[in-house]
């Protein structure tokens, strides 16, 4: 099974998701769709074993696919996802609070 860590860290939603062996530019997918994060990825794996009289290959694939809501307000190029040592780290920051204008008062002409 494929692991996957998400929490929230600084305001930054963070989604971590265990991929040893995969090719990160064929076998992973990172899109924003609709305020929405798509996280797609396949993992194939060949096991060999040699016997006295015959070799058998066995593939396992394993395929992961997870959505998450975008943080209100973010966009796609607020999305930042990275693959170091096995592991596709996806990074979305919470937009900063739009600080809301001070009610402005309305002269009453009288």
């Amino acid at each position: 099974s494929i692991g996957v860590e998400e929490f929230t860290e600084d305001g930054t939603l963070v989604v971590r998701v265990e991929l040893a062996g995969v090719d990160p530019d064929k076998d992973i997918e990172v899109s924003v769709e609709d305020d929405v994060l798509h996280i797609g990825a396949e993992r194939r794996e060949e096991e060999k074993t040699e016997e006295r009289n015959y070799v058998r290959r066995e593939l396992r694939y394993g395929s992961f696919h997870r959505d998450l809501p975008l943080p209100k307000g973010s966009t796609q190029a607020d999305v930042k996802a990275s693959y170091k040592d096995g592991i596709l780290e996806v990074r979305v920051p919470a937009p900063a609070e739009t600080s809301t204008p001070a009610p402005v008062k309305i002269p009453i002409e009288v």
